[in-house]
């Protein structure tokens, strides 16, 4: 929990970013989020001692998120594209994975030069017939937010993409296709664009209808949804479809993509290597496609 209280102290609504200093934590709405009336209990690290281990560690299951932050890291200064990415840990819409597919993933967004901003977004979801309705408000707000703040903070606006794992790759899929705000406008963040200029999603899920060869209703993409990297394991127990289908969605528009498909490795990895298991080595050909599309040199 040490790492949750760092962050805590560093919260502030306002401030510049520097480089090579410590994350800056601002919140994502001036106030209480839309729509939440409920009490949860305090955040907290929900791990427990016999919860399975990847790759040899624990992670940070966060739960009872009831105020979403973002939580800034530059890259140093000399390594810094101006590029910037909104991650949105998994966590089937119960928890988050913090650090396995949060702070871990900024890490190594730093050594390419791109800023990494970790969302902490609003779990448990409190709509049982949309659970990612909370966590997609949430990212609109933050990619406006992100967006508005890239003249103080150096980052090329066009630039500022969104990646997900699992249910964050459900959010950020859906906001990547949706070409409304899911909640009323509060002030100038929201006239600023929520729509990523490119997107990552890493074994996403819950966009399939479970048991069919079918994307669910929500999930309809146009020839405006930004370029797209896949990668997902065939045996995810979380369905390939899920890739496979939305990837097939886009190239029927015109949108391109890259899809990486392996043979094994199961789910709930983030970027931790595994050894036999090529598919936790995605971070390279996702290097290798920014630069592809010009997101970093």
């Amino acid at each position: 929990m040490k790492p949750l209280l760092i962050l805590a102290c560093l919260a502030t609504l306002s401030g510049s970013v520097a480089f090579g200093a410590e994350p800056l934590a601002i919140n994502v709405w001036p106030g209480k989020p839309p729509g939440d009336t409920k009490e949860l209990p305090p955040e907290a690290d929900l791990t427990k001692p016999e919860d399975r281990l990847i790759a040899g560690r624990r992670i940070i299951k966060l739960g009872n998120v009831s105020t979403p932050q973002l939580t800034v890291y530059r890259p140093a200064k000399n390594k810094d594209t101006g590029a910037a990415i909104v991650i949105c840990p998994g966590g089937g819409h119960s928890i988050l994975a913090y650090d396995l597919e949060g702070t871990e993933v900024a890490e190594w967004l730093n050594e390419i030069g791109v800023t990494g901003i970790v969302l902490k977004y609003r779990v448990p979801g409190r709509d049982p017939e949309k659970r990612w309705f909370a966590a997609v408000q949430d990212a609109q707000r933050a990619m406006s937010l992100v967006r508005s703040k890239a003249p103080e903070w150096g980052l090329d606006p066009k630039r500022i993409g969104l990646l997900g794992f699992s249910a964050g790759g459900q959010v950020a899929g859906l906001v990547s296709i949706f070409d409304q705000r899911q909640y009323e406008p509060l002030d100038d963040v929201d006239k600023v664009s929520s729509r990523p200029d490119f997107a990552v999603l890493i074994y996403p899920g819950l966009m399939d209808e479970r048991g069919q060869a079918k994307l669910r209703e929500e999930v309809k993409v146009t020839k405006d949804s930004p370029p797209m990297f896949f990668a997902h394991a065939f045996d995810d127990g979380v369905s390939v479809f899920n890739t496979l289908l939305f990837a097939t969605e886009l190239k029927k528009v015109g949108v391109t993509a890259e899809v990486h498909v392996y043979a094994t490795g199961g789910h709930g990895y983030g970027l931790r290597h595994v050894d036999g298991q090529p598919v936790t080595d995605w971070p390279k050909p996702c290097e290798a496609w920014l630069k592809t599309m010009k997101v970093i040199k």
